[in-house]
This record gives structure tokens, sequence and C-alpha cells, in this order.
């Protein structure tokens, strides 16, 4: 069944160019897939792209359609204040895109922006000592992970300057009592970033429930994991798994691509 069979969304594939169509296409596969393994929050969380070929517009999910419903044409392009510069039959959240929005402008590099309040990584971002080296993808996010203590609701300007110097040049970001954020160079990064974020987290969790005395990473291997996750991915990152993410999302429902 087609999770958007109601929501009647006229594509955009024709009013947009190529290279944004396949941003689009990628952005909503992505909503798809953080649906799919557990990761969305109902409505309240964003994933974010920057449009190709601009600097300061950025394609979003419309508020108020669920992440399994999203589809390429239904993703809204705002500006970097949040403003919507599409037509479409629901809302934008520029609260939400506060978080993003800051990022985006410090960090070129940040082609997707990708944040979730996932049960396991809010348990995590509660932790004093946050993700500890237990795991083999632990030594992945330790390797580029920040901290970013909570102020609230992510509402108000202010905020940004600090966000933007707690993370740095990181990959990875823990929002502490609120969740996680991935940047990756494509969508596709950000995700694999993110899977390997939130499976930290989980076996994290994991672990300290069994009571166990628990084994930790020693420092060196942590400092060699950057280039331990080069030579494991040729240095190509989330794509080595991106098409076959995108071929288990077609034998559901080919319907993001719409």
């Amino acid at each position: 069944m087609n999770a958007a069979e109601n929501l009647v969304i006229p594509s955009k594939r024709d009013l947009v160019s190529p290279e944004e169509w396949r941003t689009r296409v990628d952005l909503a596969a992505c909503y798809r897939l953080v649906a799919d393994f557990g990761w969305s929050d109902l409505v309240f969380t964003h994933i974010t792209a920057r449009v190709p070929g601009t600097e300061d517009q950025f394609l979003i999910n419309p508020y108020g359609m669920m992440f399994d419903e999203i589809t390429a044409s239904s993703l809204i392009r705002i500006d970097i204040e949040g403003n919507q510069l599409d037509d479409s039959p629901f809302p934008v959240n520029p609260a939400g895109f506060t978080i993003h929005s800051a990022i985006h402008t410090a960090r070129h590099d940040a082609q997707c922006v990708l944040h979730v309040h996932s049960v396991n990584g809010v348990a995590v971002s509660a932790q004093k000592d946050g993700v500890l080296p237990l795991s083999q993808q632990s030594i992945f996010v330790l390797s580029s992970l920040a901290y970013h203590d909570y102020e609230g609701v992510a509402l108000y300007e202010e905020e940004k300057p600090r966000l933007v110097a707690d993370m740095g040049r990181s990959t990875y970001l823990m929002l502490r009592n609120h969740g996680l954020l991935t940047v990756g160079r494509t969508i596709a990064d950000a995700f694999l970033n993110m899977y390997i974020f939130e499976a930290a987290c989980t076996i994290q969790i994991r672990a300290q429930a069994g009571g166990g005395e628990l084994v930790r990473i020693p420092q060196a291997v942590i400092d060699g994991a950057k280039q331990q996750a080069k030579s494991v991915t040729k240095s190509q990152g989330g794509m080595l798994a991106w098409p076959g993410l995108l071929r288990r999302l077609d034998r559901r429902d080919m319907s993001y691509r719409t």
C-alpha cells in the first residue's frame, strides 16, 4: 500500500533541475529509512539537504507528514531563515530548522544534516559520560564526536553560536538530554553516520543493562579509528550501502520517488 495514497501532492519532477530532483529522491528515501529503522519521533525531527547549486536554500519535510509518507515532491524548499519557498498544503516548522540552519551556515561541507530523537540515543545523551568506548561502532563515533548541553527546546537564535562552537568540525553531535545529530557531504553519508551513531548507543544501553563489568576499548585504538574507517569504506562512505538501501525501499514501496 502506498503510505501517502490519500495525500495529493503534485509532482515537482518537471519543475526542478535534474540535480535537485536527485537530491529530493535521496532525501525522501532518507526520511523513509529513518522511519523503517525506528528512529523517527512522529513528525518532530528533521533531515535537511542543501539544494544543489545554492548556498542558502534547503529541502525539509512538510510539517505534519509522517516520515514514511514523505515523497520527493512533498519536500519543501526553504531559505536559511526557514521561510517557505514552495507551495505546499503543509507548513514548515521554522523553529525546527534552528539547529539545522546554524550548522548549514557554519559548515559548508554539511550538505545534509540529520537529527533524531531515537530512544537509545536520548538515553545515552542523558548519561554524564556520554558515548563509551564499548563497541567497534563507538570508536568511529568517538573519533569525531562533540557534545552540546541542553538549553531547552531549540527555538532561539542566541543558542546558535554556542551550538556551532560546540560542534566545530565534528561529524557526530550529541545533544545532551535531547538526541543525536550527524552531518555528511552527501545524504548517504549523513545516514550511514547516524546508523553507526545509533548502533553505538543501542549497544551501550544493552551492555549496561547486562549488569556485568564492561570492557573499554583503549584510547590508542580510538585514535586510529578515522583511518580505519577510510580503509573499510575505501573513502566512499555511505555510497557503499546507499544503493542497497534504496533497493530495500523499492521492494516495499517506490512512492518516495514520486
